[in-house]
This record gives C-alpha cells, sequence and structure tokens, in this order.
C-alpha cells in the first residue's frame, strides 16, 4: 500500500508565507544600561568603583543605609544618524539602580563619592565599634 497525504496548495502557501514573515528580527540597539561595580575592602574602609558612563555627576544618587549601599542613577541618551532621510533615531530614559549590601555598618558621616569619566569611586569607612561576630549553631 502507498501512504497517500492530501495537501492543499494555497494552505501551503499560506504557512510558508507566514512564516517569512515571522522570523524574529534583531535589531542592533543598545542594550538596557546597567551599573557594573568592583568591591573592594581593608582594615578600615570599603572602595567601590562603579561604571555609570554618560550620565551627569548631578544625576546620581547614593543611599546608605546601615550595611546597605544603594546607586541610582537617571540616564538620558539619545543617538541620531542622520542624511538625507533620516533612518534611525534612538532614544533612551530611565532610571538605573544597584543595591549591595557589606559586612559591617558604615560611617555615612564619613563616607565620600567622587565622579571621575565615568567611574563613581565610593570611599565607605566602616563604623567604630560595628564588628560583625559569628554565632555558634548548637
Amino acid at each position: 500500500m502507498s501512504n497517500l497525504v492530501r495537501a492543499d496548495p494555497f494552505d501551503v502557501a499560506f504557512r510558508d508565507f507566514f512564516r517569512n514573515m515571522l522570523r524574529p528580527t534583531r535589531l542592533d540597539l543598545e542594550t538596557e544600561p546597567e551599573i557594573r561595580l568592583d568591591l573592594k575592602e581593608n582594615d578600615k574602609a570599603y572602595i567601590v568603583h562603579a561604571e555609570i558612563p554618560g550620565v551627569k555627576k548631578e544625576d546620581i544618587d547614593v543611599s546608605i543605609d546601615g550595611n546597605l549601599v544603594t546607586i541610582r542613577a537617571e540616564v538620558k541618551r539619545e543617538k541620531e544618524e542622520k542624511g538625507e532621510t533620516m533612518l534611525r533615531s534612538e532614544r533612551y530614559y530611565g532610571m538605573m539602580s544597584r543595591s549591595f549590601t557589606v559586612a559591617s555598618d558604615i560611617d555615612e558621616k564619613a563616607a565620600t563619592a567622587k565622579y571621575t569619566d565615568g567611574v563613581l569611586e565610593l570611599v565607605l569607612p566602616k563604623k567604630a565599634g560595628s564588628v560583625s561576630r559569628r554565632l555558634k549553631v548548637e
């Protein structure tokens, strides 16, 4: 016996047409911004280097609550490619933030922040008398 399959030529053409139309396309857009950071520690302080390129220092906010540090930045990016006819115009406005905790409390009054060439440097002195302790599990 032979295996016969009925096919509707319009059905096949219809499926092929939409299969080609619905292929995912990748646009060459910048990804959503994020804050990358390095965290170092010495006996007296934590040193943080956070990369926040393309942001004005007035648009950066750092808050400290005990041992929780939060960095927020308002991002405004505009990119236009011009020619005789505008083909693409990209804009991104938004807020990005990054929070992290450290092992001991931070002395907020002695903490310093400096923003140079897209890198935010935080020096977060440890609070005197705040020593982390380990609990013995019984």
